[in-house]
């Protein structure tokens, strides 16, 4: 199911039937009425809440979405996916023309890991990609989209659970979640770990800049507990 709801008075907005479980959903960066959502199928799809209908369906040959990422201004936008077969890292991330639902390029990353989770520089043309071999990936977020070969951010662990990453708001930093539970801070310019924190007794899978004050971050675990760090 789909449900969207008016913050300010609870109300349901509306609710809809989907036909795939949904593990994935973005709003379009500058247009609010349009939201983006994947999941356990090969269709990734555009909604309009004013009329509470489908829009673009865009299709791959893939199982499942795991995350979805818009480019600046939304004209494209990514979509990682669980397509790591011996014939098909070329499925991994793909990208979209959001006008025409049109692939752009799968020929991102060839590397034969997952990608849980994607994460847009706020203020370079790059973007980084959480991976299943215990690193996360730079790429530049215009195309041909290619990987930086010189940077590499290493030190924490994924292993199988879906570990979100996020560039600080000024972009220096870079977090991540750790399955073994902590928080690495990496430094963007020297893919160096600046700290970690031993943030929570289960996987770490989240953890959150606060948009307006920098210093404080969130984090979660695979548990469901939720911390506020200064």
């Amino acid at each position: 199911m789909l449900h969207l709801t008016d913050v300010e008075t609870g109300k349901q907005i509306f609710s809809s039937k989907n036909e795939f479980r949904i593990s994935a959903l973005k709003f379009h960066p500058t247009d609010s009425n349009i939201f983006v959502c994947g999941g356990f199928s090969p269709e990734v799809k555009a909604w309009d809440i004013r009329t509470c209908k489908v829009t673009r369906v865009y299709k791959a040959a893939v199982q499942q979405t795991l995350d979805i990422l818009f480019l600046t201004e939304g004209k494209e936008f990514l979509t990682s996916t669980d397509a790591v077969s011996r014939d098909s890292a070329d499925r991994t991330i793909i990208a979209w023309d959001f006008q025409s639902a049109a692939k752009i390029s799968n020929q991102i990353f060839h590397e034969r890991y997952t990608c849980p989770s994607l994460a847009l520089h706020p203020r370079e043309s790059v973007f980084v990609a959480q991976t299943n071999g215990n690193y996360m990936a730079l790429f530049s977020s215009q195309r041909p989209y290619r990987i930086n070969k010189k940077k590499r951010y290493e030190g924490h662990k994924v292993e199988g659970f879906a570990v979100c990453c996020e560039f600080s708001p000024d972009g220096t930093l870079l977090v991540t979640g750790s399955s073994d539970g902590k928080v690495f801070f990496y430094n963007y310019h020297t893919a160096r770990i600046i700290r970690t924190l031993s943030a929570h007794k289960e996987a770490c899978v989240s953890a959150k800049f606060h948009p307006v004050l920098p210093s404080l971050l969130a984090t979660c675990d695979w548990t469901g507990e939720i911390k506020i760090w200064q």
